[in-house]
Formats: structure tokens, C-alpha cells, sequence
């Protein structure tokens, strides 16, 4: 891609979200060498992120959600972007759903990263490393039931050579992990009961691991995995390569 067109228009920006830059940076890091290696083009801000408002706008906080939306874009215009990819279930759901909303002139096309990837893999554009497990898959509530999307992170899985064995609530009648809105800060222990009781369906399918795809989910549920013996990972550490290559 030119310069010119980098500074002016038809970018691509990776976002990764405040949970991921601040609490899951190796997420980011896996995302950001898995986009490269399919040979996507895009931009990273990293450290000038700016919140997306998800966390205002399900505290109710309209006018500063109306405000973060307006910065943001005019932020992502003085770069170039019309195209983001986004590894936040939130952060995707946010942008896709509320930003046109909130911000009228809005013409920025989102996806989530399992889309993109999933693709890739489809075009050959991207290997798929070999985790021949029995696994289970945590619909995350913004990117299953909120967004829709329940096929590409399973086809993704399937890519790397893992069989699915369904938990019992799954896809649009998945069980939330307890991790979000706010629950987990303000009611912890209850919020660890949820996780708990997910963690005991996804035991049940016999499957000693379970994947997903959204950072919240991923640490909440990894968090209270070890007294179930059950190993979570996030989608991305399926798909990474040589684990010596260098982070970004």
C-alpha cells in the first residue's frame, strides 16, 4: 500500500481494546503476527487506542458514549481508516451496532477478527497450526447471541485439526461467562459461581479444554478453571506459530 493512501485514506486498523492492551497483551501480540502472516495490511495504534464506550454505554452514560464515539472517529478518519478489525466481542458488537447510532455519519466497515481469519484460512492465506483435541467452545454473549456470529470461530477450531463437542448451552443459548457487565467488579463472588457452573458444562462434555474468543471470557473463565481441571485458551493460541517468534 502507498503512503499516500496510508495517510489519506483505505487503511485497515487492528483495535484491540482496553482489556486487551491493559490485561491481555499476549492476545494482542497473537493477533497482531496471525494478521501479518495472512497477509493483511492494516495499521496498529496500540497506546492511542481510545475506548470504544462500551463500558459507558451499558452504565447508561449517554452523552459521554456519544462523545467517545465522535473522538474515536474523527480519530480513526485523521488516519486513513475505513475498514477495523476488532478481537473484542464488545468493543466489535459497539462499533458495528451503536457507533452508527451515535455518530450518524459513520461509514467505517467492522469486522470481528474470526471473520477475517477464518477467511484467510478458507483463501490459504493463513495456516492453521495442529491442536488435534476434543475441545469445547464458549459462545462469548456479545459476539454469539448480540452480534451472531457462531460459525467462524468453529470453523477455525475445526482448521487446526480439534473436534467440538458442544456444551449443553451453546450458540444463541450459551451461558454467560459472568465475567461482564460489571458483575465480576462489583459482585465478584457471584460472578465466580457463573463461571463455575460454565466450567462444570463444558467438564460434562468430556473435553478437557474450552476455547473462546473474547478476552473477558477468557480470563474469567481461566481464572476459575483450576479446582475444575479444565484448560482454557483463548482462539488465538490455537492459531499462533513458533511461540520463539518475536512479539509485537
Amino acid at each position: 500500500m502507498s503512503l499516500l493512501k496510508k495517510i489519506f485514506k483505505g487503511n485497515t486498523l487492528y483495535y484491540r481494546g482496553c482489556l486487551t492492551r491493559a490485561a491481555a497483551r499476549e492476545i494482542g501480540s497473537n493477533y497482531f503476527i496471525l494478521l501479518k502472516k495472512a497477509g493483511v495490511d492494516f495499521i496498529d495504534l496500540r497506546d492511542k487506542e481510545i475506548c470504544c464506550g462500551s463500558p459507558a454505554i451499558s452504565s447508561g452514560h449517554k452523552k459521554e458514549a456519544k462523545e467517545l464515539a465522535e473522538k474515536n472517529f474523527k480519530f480513526f478518519k485523521s488516519r486513513g481508516v475505513d475498514r477495523i478489525i476488532v478481537s473484542c466481542p464488545g468493543c466489535f458488537r459497539v462499533f458495528a451496532q451503536e457507533y452508527p447510532k451515535l455518530v450518524p455519519s459513520w461509514d467505517i466497515k467492522v469486522e470481528h477478527i474470526s471473520q477475517t481469519l477464518s477467511k484467510a484460512i478458507k483463501e490459504g492465506k493463513l495456516k492453521a497450526e495442529d491442536f488435534p483435541k476434543t475441545v469445547t467452545y464458549h459462545d462469548p454473549c456479545h459476539l454469539g447471541r448480540l452480534s451472531g456470529i457462531y460459525d467462524e470461530p468453529r470453523e477455525i477450531i475445526k482448521a487446526c485439526g480439534a473436534k467440538i463437542k458442544e456444551m449443553k448451552l451453546s450458540r444463541e443459548e450459551s451461558f454467560c461467562c459472568g465475567g461482564g457487565g460489571g458483575l465480576n467488579s462489583n459482585y465478584n463472588s457471584l460472578a465466580n459461581s457463573i463461571a463455575k457452573e460454565r466450567l462444570e458444562m463444558a467438564k460434562e462434555t468430556s473435553a478437557k479444554c474450552l476455547v473462546t474468543t473474547c478476552p473477558m471470557c477468557y480470563l474469567h473463565l481461566k481464572n476459575n478453571a483450576k479446582e475444575k481441571g479444565m484448560e482454557v485458551k483463548e482462539l488465538s493460541e490455537l492459531l499462533r506459530g513458533d511461540r520463539k517468534e518475536k512479539r509485537k
